[in-house]
């Protein structure tokens, strides 16, 4: 039978690297990065800590969120290696809710919707959308701080985004059809240095399978980076994946790393819910 690295030689379409060390080799300060995951799921916590490790800096990222103080992104935050974020969310870290307000990191605050559309937009080669999101509010007209003083005086702001009227048609519960004037806002889409995955299943040719909700961000932020490294809990051969099952084509993604599967299991969970225990006692009470 094959081993899982069979069909590494004289395969051209291979695309994995030896290590997460030499999959980050060239992410130098100053890059950009899109980097997957919802809080603390599916996020590419190997690659985040090998960059920690290197010690790359001046680092603009655009995730959902900046994970936790101590994990994930968080710890690239706390160590002072990025200096601009691209996020729809800010709380459950509260170093990188500090950091905003007293000006040590510029945030682009977008709305969650949109800025998964500005990812997909930059991996599909649109160069931006029209959305009622936003319109009439700080977002469209510019008003939102980018970045504060120490004083906490805003002293970076956006600028006004261009807004448009469109006609739009919609249906009526009675089957009728209506023409309505609408405002909408012009959004840019994005496009990344790197991204960073993380995926259940990857073959060698870099098709991904993501596993329940770590199918957030990640095939979108993997859509917008120019060179895209991807992070699999467990490797196959290529033809192994049902193609009907893959998430994200292999053409996306330029490198693979194989996890450990110490390195795999290593997660954690943001907000431990559980249900509460039945009291067969209270019944009927």
């Amino acid at each position: 039978p094959k081993t899982a690295r069979a069909g590494r030689y004289g395969d051209p379409m291979d695309k994995v690297v030896s290590s997460p060390t030499e999959a980050v080799a060239d992410i130098s300060d100053g890059a950009t990065l899109a980097v997957g995951g919802f809080g603390l799921c599916g996020i590419p916590s190997v690659l985040i800590a090998e960059l920690q490790a290197k010690g790359v800096g001046d680092l603009e990222c655009v995730s959902n969120n900046c994970g936790v103080d101590d994990w994930g992104l968080g710890l690239l935050l706390a160590g002072g290696q990025i200096r601009r974020m691209v996020s729809s969310y800010v709380g459950e870290n509260k170093e990188f809710a500090r950091q905003y307000l007293s000006g040590e990191l510029e945030v682009e605050l977008t709305p969650q919707g949109t800025l998964a559309e500005k990812l997909r937009a930059g991996g599909a080669g649109i160069a931006g959308f029209w959305t009622r999101t936003g319109v009439g509010t700080q977002i469209a007209e510019g008003g939102l701080p980018w970045r504060y003083d120490q004083a906490g005086e805003m002293v970076v702001a956006p600028p006004a985004k261009e807004t448009r009227s469109f006609a739009v048609a919609s249906r009526r519960a009675d089957g009728s059809t209506v023409t309505e004037e609408h405002e909408f806002v012009l959004e840019e889409a994005i496009a990344t240095d790197f991204a960073l995955v993380r995926a259940w299943k990857g073959d060698r040719h870099g098709n991904l399978v993501f596993r329940k909700t770590s199918r957030n961000f990640n095939p979108l932020c993997a859509m917008a980076g120019r060179v895209t490294i991807a992070e699999v809990e467990e490797l196959v051969e290529p033809g192994e994946l049902d193609p009907d099952a893959i998430h994200l084509p292999g053409i996306y993604v330029q490198r693979v790393v194989e996890l450990t599967p110490e390195q795999a299991a290593d997660k954690r969970i943001e907000k431990r819910t559980i249900t509460p225990t039945r009291d067969s006692s209270k019944e009927g009470v």
